[in-house]
């Protein structure tokens, strides 16, 4: 009898010792996923300030400059350049005030630039049908652009194909990575690895805005994420003391 209770004993006490590393383990990985959302957060807000800065300022630097500086980040720039006679790119699945639509993007030359950049012209809606909306390609003539140089959007998962040739020439793509551009519009050569979006008042294109954040999570829901993992955090403390209290 009393080698049965002992066995039993230990038992309870291996089932404890592994509660205890599964509530540790839980503790853990909730305080990192906390943390990495607050990080997120932060660094999208530090994003935002910046963007804010540049805009409050009303300076624009020459886009020649600005490429040559860095080429990653945010600038407000500058540009006078044509807009080469090459197909219009439909970035799908785009999110604007609650609608899906795309985003479309042309080849633009600037001056004194060695090579091509893509230029957001704005967001259009897509139909029910999937039937891409018409797009205008303008008149070929020098125009002069001011607007934010960033980073293409985020790909995402990048599996498939990045895109399909529609009937009428143009192209609908799931991403936007300016490498896999080049590639697709054979005979372009490589282009910028950043894409300018042109301030919301020139009479360019279509609706658009200056968030640098489109189809992502604001900085405030990242905070609340944070929030939620850190709570459950203190939950698993909080039970996990309780019962180890209530077994003594």
């Amino acid at each position: 009898m009393a080698a049965v209770n002992q066995i039993a004993r230990q038992r309870g006490a291996v089932k404890r010792a592994l509660a205890m590393i599964a509530a540790v383990l839980a503790f853990a990985a909730f305080v990192a996923l906390g943390i990495w959302q607050w990080q997120r957060g932060e660094s999208k807000q530090a994003t935002l300030d910046a963007v804010a800065a540049r805009l409050a300022s009303g300076q624009s630097e020459p886009m020649t400059a600005a490429l040559a500086d860095r080429a990653d980040g945010i600038d407000r720039v500058y540009s006078q350049g044509r807009f080469l006679d090459a197909p219009i790119l439909l970035l799908d699945n785009q999110i604007d005030a609650g609608a899906v639509g795309v985003r479309v993007y042309r080849l633009f030359r600037p001056e004194h630039v060695d090579r091509p950049i893509l230029v957001e012209l704005g967001w259009l809606p897509m139909p029910a049908d999937r039937v891409p909306p018409q797009t205008e390609v303008g008149d070929g003539g020098v125009v002069e652009i001011d607007g934010l140089l960033l980073p293409p959007p985020s790909p995402g998962l990048m599996l498939g194909p990045a895109g399909q040739r529609l009937t009428d020439g143009r192209w609908l793509l799931t991403r936007l990575d300016p490498a896999e551009v080049s590639t697709l519009l054979d005979g372009v050569g490589p282009l910028a690895a950043r894409v300018l979006r042109p301030d919301p008042a020139q009479p360019i294109g279509y609706r658009r805005s200056l968030d640098v954040l489109p189809n992502t999570l604001t900085p405030e829901k990242h905070r609340g994420y944070a929030g939620q993992w850190f709570a459950l955090a203190a939950a698993v403390a909080v039970i996990t003391l309780f019962l180890a209290c209530r077994r003594r």
